[in-house]
């Protein structure tokens, strides 16, 4: 039975979907004017793990990520760049397609951008208007009125009236109170707009995920999700507007994933401790990146090191040799195994136990191997079919221990060729030369294993 911790309730919950059999989910995604950084990479994985688990449990999932494509940072980029913002987008948006790709986040069923729901965007505004929950202000811009809100604050634990003295060190006149947030803004000079009964102008960041979740998925849906940070405001304000426009409950479960950190400080482009996907994956496969991101709990925080990352390096090979000269076969059903696994996953998806469950049975794979054991190719298949639930092992054994991130150091066809040279100088019984060459191997990082067949070598 699948229990979420639900951020709304700040417990764990057995999960019933609204649907019998079916799941609708929404995601907030990227705001694109940069490349994407690891902490991006922790919340698609997580959220990418969930939809695979699932529909693993025989859901019909309704996955909804959206691409924020047009706000501040994004307009200050373009204008630093002096190009038109689409421009900036659609480089960014390919770049983020590109690196989750390689880190084997699967497309979710729709990618709807803010800049494509203009029209929903201002229904809504209209309906909180007519309603009373929207006001424009003599600026021009449209804001929510949170005053009118009673519920404001119940998925963060926040008190409005904590939130209204902070807010007023720095007070926008234009505001009725200083915890409104704005809907619609006025363009500015040489900004992008759009029209609409208030002038010309543009969306809020708040607004779009409301507008486009709810045309989408409904006004009530299964399950939010998004990163920590999100909760406030940006949740909070969304659990608002919604309720207010469509008079229902938004959302059932809501789901964040922690931060990762770099020296205890929580990754982001604002501290300048960030690393992007790119740069991270020109040191580390991204598979180890991926399993570095699902050895912890989701709600977990993590910190990046290179020694984080050298760690699921080596715990990937572990299981990656185990599947060496496996012939897999029929993967066996409602094993101890398989229960394990499920029973961690259905416990708030608790990646660290499911992968610990891998291991166990990565030892048992081992020693079915060592015996010569006919449950080899079982045992061997299940390990496959439990990891690829994660998104884990999909690739062929062999290959990927030969794999390297660099070119630095010996190509494949180098280490091929010095293996046979190896083999022909035991031929010659030249034990120095044999010696010398894997000493030579070992030093550049190869291992050799010598078998029946033959040398097999992995990095």
């Amino acid at each position: 039975m699948l229990k979420i911790y639900n951020n709304l309730t700040n417990k764990k919950e057995i999960f019933i979907p609204i649907e019998p059999g079916k799941i609708r989910m929404y995601v907030c995604g990227i705001t694109v004017y940069d490349y994407c950084h690891i902490g991006h990479s922790r919340a698609y994985i997580v959220f990418d793990m969930v939809a695979r688990f699932l529909r693993h449990l025989g859901y019909d999932v309704t996955y909804i990520r959206n691409i924020t494509d047009i706000d501040d940072k994004i307009i200050q980029r373009a204008n630093e760049n002096g190009e038109d913002f689409h421009q900036l987008t659609t480089r960014f948006i390919k770049a983020m397609h590109e690196d989750f790709d390689q880190l084997n986040i699967l497309m979710p069923d729709l990618e709807p951008k803010a800049t494509d729901h203009i029209p929903a965007i201002l229904t809504m505004i209209e309906t909180l208007i007519d309603k009373g929950f929207a006001y424009q202000a003599e600026n021009g811009d449209v804001y929510f009125a949170v005053n009118e809100f009673n519920k404001y604050g119940e998925l963060s634990g926040k008190r409005v009236e904590d939130l209204r003295a902070g807010e007023r060190v720095d007070v926008d006149t234009n505001k009725r109170d200083p915890m409104d947030f704005v809907l619609w803004k006025m363009a500015k000079e040489n900004e992008p707009f759009w029209e609409s009964n208030y002038g010309k102008g543009r969306p809020g960041w708040h607004i779009e995920c409301s507008a486009m979740s709810t045309e989408m998925l409904g006004n009530h849906f299964d399950i939010h999700g998004g990163g920590q940070d999100l909760q406030f405001p940006h949740h909070e304000n969304e659990i608002a507007q919604s309720e207010c426009c469509t008079g229902e409950k938004f959302v059932n479960y809501w789901m964040h994933n922690g931060f990762v950190r770099v020296n205890e400080e929580k990754m982001s482009k604002s501290l300048g401790n960030f690393f992007t996907i790119r740069d991270v994956l020109k040191e580390y496969r991204a598979e180890e990146i991926r399993f570095f991101i699902l050895s912890s709990h989701y709600r977990s925080q993590i910190n990046y090191s290179d020694e984080q990352l050298d760690q699921a390096r080596s715990g990937l090979e572990r299981l990656y040799a185990a599947l060496l000269d496996v012939e897999f076969g029929d993967v066996p059903k409602d094993t101890e195994y398989q229960q394990r696994f499920e029973l961690a996953m259905n416990d708030d998806f608790n990646t660290a136990e499911a992968i610990a469950v891998l291991f166990d049975l990565t030892r048992d794979v081992n020693r079915a191997k060592a015996e010569n054991s006919p449950e080899v190719a079982a045992l061997g298949s299940l390990l496959k079919y439990l990891a690829n639930l994660l998104g884990l092992l999909e690739l062929n054994a062999a290959e990927f221990l030969k794999s390297s991130v660099t070119d630095d150091g010996l190509s494949n066809a180098d280490i091929d060729l010095k293996v046979e040279q190896r083999q022909q100088a035991k031929k010659d019984k030249n034990w120095a030369m044999a010696d010398q060459i894997r000493d030579e191997l070992t030093a550049a990082g190869i291992v050799l294993e010598d078998n029946v067949d033959g040398t097999r070598w992995r990095r």
